[in-house]
């Protein structure tokens, strides 16, 4: 008794059960924008630091907010 002789499958015969990986999106091209845009993306976005200066002369940064004290004198900085 004699058995068929088998073909090998190959990588399509491999893969025909598996499911097809959808291709990768692309992102879409930007258009021209100004360059003021741009240099604010890029600069990672709003600073919530602000640079006061004190009478007694002492210049410092300090979260932004409506009470600031000079870290030097003790001072409150009008906002």
């Amino acid at each position: 008794m004699q058995l068929p002789q088998l073909k090998p499958r190959g990588k399509a015969g491999r893969d025909r059960h598996r499911p097809k990986k959808e291709p990768a999106k692309l992102p879409a091209p930007r258009r021209h924008e100004a360059p003021e845009r741009r240099d604010a993306r890029r600069g990672g976005g709003p600073q919530d630091v602000a640079l006061y200066t004190c009478g007694c002369g002492y210049a410092f940064t300090a979260p932004v907010s409506t009470s600031v004290a000079c870290p030097h004198c003790g001072a409150d900085q009008a906002w």
